[in-house]
């Protein structure tokens, strides 16, 4: 099967599969969730929750002995300038534990909360975000976590002890030709006996040149005994028949060990199958709900970097007579490095700790956090490298070269590019996250607005719909938000008064829920179509979430002592800040050039404006836009470095 002849498949038939990967069940509140039904449930993050003191001690004793090995025994620069981390550095990341931070203790692992997880990831992420993904990719996506949430006890014992110690292990689903839409996943495992035969070709396998064990997707077809459907294994990289045909090399994560592997009759035993046959998109999803967390803790990370750089420098560098963070211009961005930075780990840690205290379903907040992480992270590394000037677009090599201190400021810029990519890119996670967002109304009234239901269903629809709107709409129109003195705790004594931006928040999430609604009645059907305006609906969503966690942080920090004046002050401005940026995504719901922008693309692609590119030569070679992955025996040599 080449590329070219993957299954055709429709977009219903698309949309109905990952339909049915969803979680469509709402078990425990959820805060995002409220908020994009117009319900500000504040007592769903506030007063903000807090670790364990157990938790807190090996949590901070891992991250001192984490942050001697950074210090010590990373070399980012020679990772950079190789473009791989040495052997040497991944053993010693065994040798202190750092392959099983998530896992159990009793297999082996360190057993941390998913908030010292994120900190320890953030930190050696500041290091080399190449460092960074291996161990993300290891321990969130990778083997233990789909075995924690849905392996037997069996695979937990076998595998889960080798992943805490030395099994580095990949995630595989992405195909040449199957990005984000796994109803063309070409993979496939045949039953045979009491095992399943493999054979396809992943692509962008991130560890997977280095790696022992992998999580392998692949599609089983239906025969007699067999459901059939996409299915996880857990697959032995050493298997005959596993071949890394290339390691992937990139703009940025230049030592990251990211390939092509393919899989030619791979035989694994059934035991190794994750779940049930069918269940691996689900699978993958479930265990992303938590694993996008480990992204955005990244992101935060970069974010304190860039406010660092960028106060050292702008105190340093003098222009006109004055450090050029006294020019308005300039300290401009610091400001917004500063405040987003705040907001970042804000958003980063409330979800963590959610995670931890598993009271609430935070899927949405996840995939809000890992959304709002990777775009605001690379503003701010945009802006860093603007205060920087040419040297920021200068290597750090080149500026040690000549005598000044090598800062990796267009390293920080090409590394975190990707993250607007990776786990989902943000085009997937704003059509994710609106699914999501207007769940609950399509469990009502989905039925009316789907054209293969029958006149009896629609009415039922109907009368389903009606009940549910009279009790939903008359909540959308007055709140707390219209009170002054709403939210007072927010206002203590001597500090910045931060209760107002808390009322833009519940005012805001009814203008949301209503501008949701009378789309869904303006468009019905069409609704799915209409991504612009998902996007910032999602957008909006964000930004929400963003202050409201920055103002809780604040006043957590505040009743601890902690710097609590500064805190309320970043939260302020950051909430000032994204205000604007809401107030105009508000006004772009409904004054934009969606329309005509979509005109301009049917004249791209019929060729109207193939004179617009005249003039200039394309260097690209006449290679073909997606590589062959018909199945069968490898031709290429095998780059797999298994690292012992």
């Amino acid at each position: 099967m080449t590329a070219s002849s993957v299954r055709p498949v429709s977009e219903r038939e698309a949309r109905q599969v990952a339909e049915a990967a969803r979680e469509q069940v709402w078990h425990k509140p959820s805060f995002a969730k409220e908020l994009f039904l117009g319900r500000f449930r504040l007592d769903l993050i506030h007063p903000h929750p807090a670790p364990a003191p157990d938790d807190v001690r090996r949590g901070e004793a891992f991250l001192a002995k984490l942050r001697a090995f950074c210090e010590t025994r990373i070399d980012a620069a020679r990772i950079e300038r190789e473009a791989r981390i040495p052997d040497e550095t991944i053993n010693g990341l065994k040798e202190i534990g750092a392959l099983g931070m998530k896992i159990d203790t009793k297999y082996g692992g360190l057993g941390l909360t998913q908030v010292y997880y994120n900190k320890a990831l953030a930190l050696v992420g500041s290091v080399s975000p190449a460092v960074g993904a291996l161990l993300s990719a290891h321990q969130s996506i990778g083997v233990p976590q789909p075995l924690k949430l849905f392996g037997t006890q069996e695979q937990r014992d076998l595998f889960l002890p080798r992943c805490a110690r030395t099994d580095i292990s990949a995630f595989l689903l992405t195909e040449p030709d199957v990005g984000s839409d796994p109803a063309r996943l070409a993979t496939t495992a045949v039953p045979d006996g009491d095992d399943y035969v493999l054979d396809g070709v992943k692509l962008w396998t991130t560890n997977g040149v280095v790696a022992d064990l992998l999580v392998v997707m692949a599609r089983v077809p239906r025969s007699e005994g067999h459901r059939g459907g996409i299915t996880a294994f857990v697959v032995e990289t050493a298997s005959e028949g596993v071949t890394v045909e290339n390691r992937n090399a990139f703009m940025g994560l230049r030592g990251l060990e990211n390939g092509v592997t393919r899989l030619h009759r791979v035989r694994v035993p059934a035991v190794n199958r994750i779940g049930s046959e069918g269940a691996g998109l689900k699978i993958a999803l479930t265990t992303l709900n938590t694993g996008r967390l480990s992204l955005p803790a990244m992101c935060a990370g970069a974010g304190k970097w860039c406010l660092k750089i960028a106060r050292e420098w702008s105190a340093a560098r003098e222009q006109w007579g004055k450090p050029i963070a006294r020019h308005e211009a300039v300290g401009a961005k610091i400001s917004f490095i500063a405040a987003t930075t705040f907001a970042l780990e804000a958003v980063i840690d409330l979800a963590s700790q959610m995670a931890d205290e598993d009271r609430n379903d935070i899927r949405i907040e996840a995939a809000l956090a890992k959304l709002y992480g990777s775009e605001m992270s690379w503003l701010m590394a945009d802006e860093l490298v603007q205060i920087r000037g040419g040297r920021g677009f200068e290597t750090a090599a080149s500026l040690a070269a000549r005598g000044e201190r090598a800062v990796p400021t267009e390293q920080m810029l090409r590394d975190l590019r990707i993250n607007r990519i990776f786990e989902g890119s943000t085009e997937i996670m704003h059509l994710l996250i609106a699914r999501e967002a207007v769940d609950a109304h399509l469990s009502v009234a989905g039925d009316l607005i789907d054209p293969d239901k029958s006149l009896s269903d629609k009415g039922k629809a109907a009368a389903k719909a009606g009940g549910f709107y009279a009790r939903w709409l008359p909540g959308l129109v007055t709140g707390p938000g219209q009170l002054p003195r709403s939210y007072g705790e927010f206002h203590p004594e001597g500090h910045r008064d931060l209760s107002p931006h808390l009322r833009y928040v519940e005012r805001s999430a009814r203008k949301l829920a209503r501008s949701t609604f009378y789309a869904m009645s303006r468009w019905q059907g069409r609704m799915e179509t209409k991504q612009g305006f998902l996007g910032r609906i999602v957008d909006i969503g964000a930004e929400l979430f963003a202050m409201s966690a920055a103002c809780v942080r604040a006043e957590m920090l505040r009743s601890r002592g902690d710097h609590g004046a500064e805190a309320y002050q970043l939260a302020d401005v950051f909430c000032r800040q994204a205000r604007i940026r809401a107030e105009e995504l508000f006004g772009r719901l409904w004054t934009n050039t969606d329309e005509l922008d979509r005109k301009v693309v049917s004249g791209v692609l019929s060729g109207s404006y193939t004179w617009l590119e005249e003039g200039v030569l394309d260097p690209s070679d006449d290679g073909p836009w997606i590589a062959d992955a018909t199945p069968g025996p490898s031709a290429k040599d095998n780059v797999h470095r298994p690292i012992r």
